[in-house]
C-alpha cells in the first residue's frame, strides 16, 4: 500500500523483481573456446574434457544461425549430450549441469552465470581469469570455478557492456554498466589492470527489501521507520549517506515505499538500478556515457534539468557524486521538495561538507551562499554504516535546522549507541514541523 504506515507496508509485498536476464541472439564466431574451465571443481578431468568437446560442437552447430531461440539452444545442447555420451555414463545431475553450462557459455555469462542466478550471492569479484570471489551473507569466499583465459573473461565483459550500449577497450579500459536484473557492474581492462581483466558485480535481490524487512533485520527501529515514513509522505527532502556498500541504494528503495502511488516520480541514475514498486506514474532516466556510436554524453546534470520540464512531484537521484549536486539543489529550492538521493560520506556532518564541495565544482560561488542553498534544500540526513560484523545499520537520522551565522545547523533525531549491539535511540524531536501540519499529522 503506497504512502501508508509501516503497518500498511507489512501487508504489501509489492511487485515481482526485474525479468531474468535475456541475451541477444547469435554468438560470436570465436566462442568455441568460451568457458573452458567452467567445470573446474565440479567433476573429474573426463567430465571437463567432455564439456570442451561438447562446447566446440555446439558453437559449430549454431554459428551463423541468429534465428535460434533460447529453447532451440537448450534443445541442441541436450541432443549433443545424448549423442556423445554412452547410456549410463553420466548421472542425471551431471547431464543437467553440462546442459546448463553449455547454454550459459553461448547465451549467458559463462562461469559467473550461476552466481548471478544465486539468490544468496550479493557480490561477485573476478580478479583476472583465475580468481573468482563471491560474497554470501556478508562472508567473502573463493570459488572453485574460474575462467580459462583472459580472452574469455574479456569476451564476457564486452558482452555486458554491449548490452548497455557501452564500450570498453584498450583506449577506454573502464566501464560502469548494469545487467538486465539491475545488478551493478564495473569492469577494468589491461593495461590499467596489469594482472588481467577485473570484473565486479553488485547483485541486488530479485525482490527489493522494504522498510519492514529492514526493521526486522535490525537496521533501524520501528519507531524510526514510522517517523521516516511520515517524513517521506509529507515531502521532506532526504539525503541518504554512507560509505561504500553501506546499503544506501537499498535504503533509498525502501524509503520510496512511502511515496504516494498517485505521485509522478522521476528517477535519475548513472545506471538504472533503483527498483521502485507500486508507482504507476514513474519515469526512469539513465545517463549516457561515451558509447560505440560516438553519441554526445548526457550527464546526470542534463537529466536533472530535463526532469524539471516533466512536471515531477518528486525527483529521485540515485547518487550525487559530481557537479550535478548544484543542479539538484537548484531543483529542490525551486518547488521540488520531497526528493531523495544518496551520497558517499562518513557522517551526517560530512554529508554537508561533501555537498558543499560537489556544488562548488559545478557552480562557483561564495561558500556561505552554497551553505544557504544546502540548508534550504535538505531537510533530513540518514547516515548508514557497514559494521565489523558486516551488518548494515542506520547510525544517525539528523535534521537540518537552517543556517547559523556561517555554518549549517543540524541536530540528531536518532543516534545509535556505541558498540556492535548498540540500539538506535531517539534523542530529540523534529523541529521543522510545518510540512507535518500541512499534511494533517498535527493540529
Amino acid at each position: 500500500m503506497r504512502g501508508g504506515s509501516l503497518s500498511d507496508m507489512e501487508k504489501y509485498r509489492g511487485g515481482s523483481g526485474f525479468d531474468t536476464e535475456k541475451c541477444p541472439p547469435g554468438v560470436p564466431s570465436d566462442r568455441a573456446g568460451a568457458c573452458r574451465g567452467a567445470v573446474a571443481g565440479e567433476g573429474d578431468d573426463g567430465l571437463s574434457d567432455m564439456f570442451d568437446g561438447l562446447l566446440t560442437a555446439l558453437t559449430d552447430a549454431i554459428r551463423g544461425r541468429d534465428d535460434l531461440s533460447d529453447r532451440d539452444i537448450r534443445a541442441l545442447a541436450d541432443d549433443l549430450i545424448r549423442e556423445r555420451t554412452e547410456v549410463g555414463t553420466l548421472s542425471i545431475r551431471e547431464k543437467r549441469y553440462l546442459s546448463s553450462r553449455l547454454f550459459h557459455s553461448v547465451r549467458g555469462l559463462g562461469v559467473i552465470q550461476a552466481l548471478i542466478d544465486d539468490d544468496e550471492v550479493s557480490e561477485i569479484m573476478v580478479n583476472g581469469c583465475r580468481d573468482v570471489f563471491v560474497e554470501r551473507r556478508g562472508i567473502i569466499s573463493k570459488e572453485k570455478e574460474a575462467f580459462a583465459s583472459k580472452e574469455e573473461l574479456e569476451d564476457v565483459i564486452r558482452r555486458i557492456a554491449g548490452r548497455c550500449n557501452r564500450v570498453i577497450n584498450e583506449s577506454r579500459p573502464i566501464v560502469d554498466a548494469r545487467l538486465e536484473n539491475g545488478s551493478r557492474v564495473n569492469a577494468v581492462l589491461p593495461p590499467i589492470a596489469p594482472d588481467g581483466p577485473i570484473l565486479t558485480i553488485r547483485r541486488f535481490r530479485d525482490q527489493p527489501i522494504d522498510m519492514t524487512q529492514l526493521v526486522r533485520g535490525g537496521s533501524l527501529t520501528r519507531e524510526a521507520a514510522e517517523d521516516l515514513g511520515r517524513f517521506v509522505q509529507c515531502g521532506y527532502s532526504i539525503m541518504v549517506s554512507g560509505g561504500t556498500s553501506a546499503g544506501k541504494t537499498t535504503f533509498l528503495n525502501a524509503l520510496s515505499g512511502f511515496v504516494g502511488a498517485q505521485e509522478r516520480v522521476i528517477t535519475i541514475e548513472d545506471n538504472a538500478e533503483l527498483r521502485l514498486q507500486g508507482i504507476d506514474n514513474l519515469v526512469r532516466l539513465e545517463a549516457r556515457p561515451p558509447n560505440m556510436e560516438g553519441s554526445p554524453v548526457i550527464s546526470i546534470r542534463d537529466l536533472i534539468r530535463t526532469s524539471l520540464r516533466m512536471r515531477p512531484d518528486r525527483i529521485i537521484v540515485g547518487e550525487v557524486r559530481d557537479e550535478a549536486a548544484a543542479e539538484l539543489l537548484q531543483a529542490l529550492n525551486t518547488g521540488h521538495s520531497g526528493s531523495i538521493s544518496t551520497i558517499h560520506a562518513n557522517s551526517a556532518v560530512d554529508t554537508l561538507s561533501r555537498l558543499e564541495t560537489l556544488t562548488l565544482l559545478g557552480q562557483p560561488m561564495p561558500l556561505v551562499a552554497v551553505r544557504r542553498q544546502i540548508a534550504s534544500a535538505i531537510d533530513l540526513i540518514v547516515y548508514l554504516e557497514r559494521l565489523s560484523d558486516r551488518s548494515r545499520r542506520v547510525m544517525q537520522i539528523s535534521e537540518v535546522l537552517g543556517m547559523g551565522e556561517e555554518d549549517i545547523l543540524i541536530h540528531d533525531l536518532y543516534r545509535r549507541e556505541p558498540g556492535l549491539g548498540g540500539q538506535l535511540v531517539k534523542v530529540d524531536e523534529l523541529k521543522r514541523r510545518d510540512k507535518l501540519r500541512r499534511f494533517g499529522y498535527e493540529a
